[in-house]
C-alpha cells in the first residue's frame, strides 16, 4: 500500500495559504474546514512551508495573543519534510512517528499532490488490517 492509495480514497484537495496572511485568518481557515494543518504556498504554488494547529498554539503561548495579527511566514515550519505519492505506508508511518510530523505534504513531479494526515494513515493501516483479517477469517472456514 502506498500514499496514492491514500489519496486515492480521501482525495487531492490541499488547503494552502500565503505566507503573508495573518495567523488568524489561517486559525479561522483551519476551524472553518475542520483541519489541522494549510500548506503555505508562494505565488508559483511551491510549497514552502506548512502552518499547523500547533504552531498557532505555541505562537500564542510565547508571543501572546499579539502573535495572531503576524504573519504566518513567521511561525511556519518552513521547508517541511514532504514524501512522494509512492511512499510506502510503512515508511511513511515511520517518517511521522520519527521526525514528529501529523502532517505530510505529497508531491507529484515537484508539485503539491496532496497531503495526509497521521489519522488518515492510521485509517488506512487499520483498514488494511481489517481486510487482511477478513481473509483469514474466509479461509480458516473454509477449511
Amino acid at each position: 500500500m502506498n500514499v496514492a492509495r491514500i489519496l486515492a480514497h480521501k482525495g487531492t484537495e490541499v488547503a494552502t495559504t500565503a505566507p503573508s496572511r495573518k495567523l488568524l485568518e489561517a486559525a479561522a481557515d483551519l476551524t472553518r474546514r475542520g483541519i489541522g494543518a494549510l500548506v503555505v504556498v508562494d505565488a508559483d504554488d511551491m510549497v514552502i512551508g506548512l502552518i499547523t494547529e500547533r504552531d498557532i498554539v505555541a505562537a500564542i503561548a510565547r508571543h501572546g495573543v499579539e502573535a495572531l495579527y503576524d504573519e504566518v511566514a513567521r511561525f511556519m515550519t518552513r521547508d517541511p519534510m514532504s514524501i512522494d505519492e509512492d511512499h510506502s505506508l510503512d515508511a511513511t508511518m515511520e517518517a511521522m512517528t520519527i521526525e514528529r510530523r501529523r502532517h505530510l505534504p505529497v508531491m507529484r513531479d515537484g508539485r503539491l499532490a496532496g497531503i495526509v494526515s497521521i489519522g488518515d494513515v492510521v485509517k488506512c493501516r487499520i483498514d488494511e488490517i481489517e481486510s487482511e483479517r477478513r481473509e483469514l477469517f474466509a479461509y480458516i472456514a473454509s477449511a
